[in-house]
């Protein structure tokens, strides 16, 4: 009797030991702002809005460009045989057909880097989050968007962003 009540307290004990072993609540992390704030990421970003700010500028030049051919065209109407306007007017139009294909290919190519890198960012830092739940015997990391009320001292996005910063030195964008 003696040995069981033993025993019993000892797997009690050692019940109760591993449940204080491992942090009893999740802690969370805002993906967004350590895709945004921290130094690969913002990086990448500020590249990524380059490019776009470059392609949005020489797309309002060709733009202007084919609106000032548009005014000509309209302004020699009654100067040209019905046939050489009509060329005019299908070269133009295929001229706006090619522009805004081109237009839309290189946006796209914007946005399938920008996803590119969010998406090798992510991959660089899953590890980090995963070596720090062990170190910090953390549970469950949830993402903060789908928290709806929570404590701030169990967020853990601050901390994860200096480690990112250290470990993770830039981002390669194309």
């Amino acid at each position: 009797m003696k040995q069981i009540k033993k025993l019993t307290f000892i797997f009690i004990f050692l019940l109760s030991f591993s449940s204080y072993s491992y942090a009893d609540v999740s802690h969370f992390i805002d993906f967004t702002k350590v895709l945004n704030t921290s130094k690969p990421g913002s990086e990448a970003q500020k590249k990524l809005q380059n490019k776009f700010q470059s392609e949005t500028e020489k797309f309002k030049k060709i733009e202007k460009d084919i609106k000032d051919e548009e005014s000509k065209i309209i302004a020699q109407r009654k100067t040209l045989p019905a046939e050489e306007y009509q060329k005019k007017v299908s070269a133009l139009r295929k001229r706006v057909s090619d522009f805004q294909n081109s237009k839309q290919t290189s946006f796209n190519a914007i946005a399938k880097n920008r996803n590119k890198a969010k998406k090798t960012l992510l991959t660089k830092i899953n590890p980090i989050i995963k070596k720090y739940m062990e170190e910090n015997k953390i549970r469950v990391v949830i993402n903060k968007q789908s928290v709806i009320l929570g404590d701030s001292s169990l967020e853990i996005t601050d901390q994860i962003i200096t480690i990112v910063n250290k470990e993770i030195p830039s981002l390669k964008v194309d």
